[in-house]
């Protein structure tokens, strides 16, 4: 009989060779982890799984998904985010690049909405490449600024990473908002600094807006598209991440306040009809669905490795690591890097990071600033080519003149930007610990 080490590892193996074999992710972790589960225990090793998935199942800060999903996916499909685009492109359209910003900033807040890439992604595709090109900007340039703003749902709270993320690592979910919150802001600072340079230096490739265009809306007309498409959704942001990181509300209550004001300004912008209603539940659905399926199945794998010793071999292998913990933490960021081409961010959330963070606990890192680097990190591998996520969500929705190796080297620059924001926040750890730290959720 095979030794329990050996089967840990070929429970790994086998998982990876079910996915590379086309079988979806649930399927795969789920019948590898019964399989060689069994083989080491027998039934003995699952009479603890019904404790696990009933724990998944009433676990109260997971209730906060679905709430969350349906805010923003509401935002979405009532077509709001058009309303901001519009109004932020004509506040930023003199400037060359002014555009580019206006998405980044637009980027921000759906971010802050949806906390779903996919979905940002898609929304800014449908809206505002067709309108970049018709302005004159280059189709790598638009490509590149819609996929990195779309992007910034994945650490800009409230990110579904960091809700996740917090229940795995135990740390309040108020604590990894505060902490995400700031590098989020700079991340996009610094795509903002990058588009204005870079007007500057070629104006031709981001064209600032014509003065007929710019004068379609006078200044007071502009001023009240501001508070009826800019200001709601923008409240309604503040209020929820407020409630949550100022400790006024808890995570699930924030998100049930987040969803009934998305359906409060849908329907006092005259957006809100019933299928818009009945699509914004479909899709929520099909999320929440995906995202707990998955990890009801992650507690087959994730009982069957531990069982089989499995954290004692990665512990093992971390100590092999040079460099000490900084060696270990270098080695995490390019390994979670390399798996974003290959694997969504729930998967890798649920299947890779159980087996690495009980070493890094151990070795005494600081779990909120090392939840905040993983979300980062994950971000930019959304981006990289040939298979960020990011690229086939926006070559989904993008015209037909916008060529797949356009979108591939328009976002080069925007991945070079996520690399000086990692490493800014890898040299520089108070910038994601200095906002939980002052209003007292770190000591």
């Amino acid at each position: 009989m095979p030794t329990n080490e050996i089967l840990a590892v070929l429970l790994i193996v086998s998982f990876v060779a079910l996915l590379f074999a086309g079988v979806r992710v649930a399927y795969a972790i789920a019948a590898a982890g019964f399989v060689f589960g069994f083989l080491g225990f027998g039934t003995t090793l699952f009479n603890l799984l019904p404790a696990r998935i009933y724990g998944v199942a009433t676990n109260y800060t997971l209730l906060a998904v679905p709430l969350f999903v349906f805010m923003g996916v509401l935002l979405e499909k009532s077509r709001i985010a058009e309303d901001m685009l519009d109004v932020m492109g004509h506040l930023a359209g003199r400037l060359p690049g002014g555009m580019g910003i206006a998405i980044i900033l637009v980027g921000v807040m759906m971010g802050a909405a949806t906390g779903i890439v996919g979905a940002t992604v898609v929304t800014l595709g449908l809206i505002a490449l067709p309108t970049l090109l018709k302005r004159g900007y280059h189709p790598g340039l638009a490509s590149g600024a819609i996929c990195a703003s779309g992007t910034l749902g994945q650490i800009i709270p409230p990110s579904l990473i960091l809700i996740l993320l917090a229940d795995l690592m135990q740390e309040s979910v108020g604590t990894l908002f505060a902490a995400a919150l700031m590098p989020g802001l700079m991340l996009a600072g610094l795509y903002v600094i990058y588009l204005l340079v870079l007007g500057q230096i070629k104006p031709s490739l981001s064209p600032p807006l014509s003065e007929e265009e710019l004068n379609s809306l006078s200044r007071g007309q502009l001023l009240v598209e501001v508070f009826r498409g800019v200001l709601p959704p923008l409240a309604l942001v503040f209020a929820v991440l407020g409630s949550i990181i100022g400790g006024v509300a808890a995570p699930t209550e924030a998100a049930s306040m987040g969803a009934f004001g998305a359906i409060l300004i849908a329907a006092l912008a005259r957006k809100l009809s019933l299928r818009v209603l009945q699509e914004t539940m479909r899709e929520t659905l099909k999320t929440t669905a995906m995202i707990l399926f998955i990890i009801m199945a992650a507690q087959v794998f994730s009982l069957a490795f531990r069982g089989l010793s499995g954290e004692d071999l990665i512990a093992e292998f971390m100590a092999l690591v040079p460099g000490g913990v900084w060696g270990t933490i270098i080695f995490l960021m390019v390994l979670l890097f390399i798996l974003g081409f290959f694997l969504e961010w729930i998967e890798i959330s649920y299947i890779v990071l159980p087996l690495l963070l009980p070493f890094f606990q151990q070795a005494g890192v600081d779990m909120v600033w090392l939840a905040t680097l993983i979300c980062m990190n994950l971000q930019t591998s959304f981006l990289t080519p040939p298979f960020g996520w990011a690229l086939f969500f926006l070559k989904g929705v993008a015209p037909p003149e916008v060529k797949t190796l356009e979108i591939y080297k328009g976002v080069i620059p925007f991945i070079g930007v996520q690399i000086v924001g990692l490493g800014l926040l890898m040299l520089f750890p108070d910038i994601a610990t200095w906002l939980p730290r002052s209003i007292g959720w770190l000591k």
